[in-house]
C-alpha cells in the first residue's frame, strides 16, 4: 500500500481533524440526555479549521480527504 508523505502542516491538519472526530464521537457516546444535547468544545473545531487553513486546505475538502485516506486509511 502506498502512503502519502505529508508536510508538517498537512500532518497537523490531519491530526487536528482526527482529534475533532474523536471529540465528537466522545460527545455522542454517552446515554441520550433529553435536557442537554451533546456539546463539542469550540476549541476542537477552531483547531481543525486553523490547521486546515495553515496547510492551504481550507475549502479544498477533496484534497484533504485524499490525504487523510492515504495517511490514515482506517478513517
Amino acid at each position: 500500500m502506498q502512503t502519502a508523505v505529508l508536510t508538517d502542516r498537512e500532518r497537523a491538519a490531519v491530526q487536528a481533524y482526527l482529534r475533532l472526530t474523536r471529540t465528537v464521537r466522545a460527545a455522542f457516546d454517552g446515554p441520550p440526555d433529553q435536557d442537554r444535547p451533546p456539546v463539542v468544545p469550540t476549541a476542537a473545531l477552531a483547531e481543525a479549521e486553523q490547521a486546515l487553513a495553515a496547510a492551504g486546505l481550507a475549502g479544498n475538502e477533496e484534497e484533504f480527504f485524499r490525504l487523510l485516506r492515504s495517511w490514515c486509511p482506517e478513517v
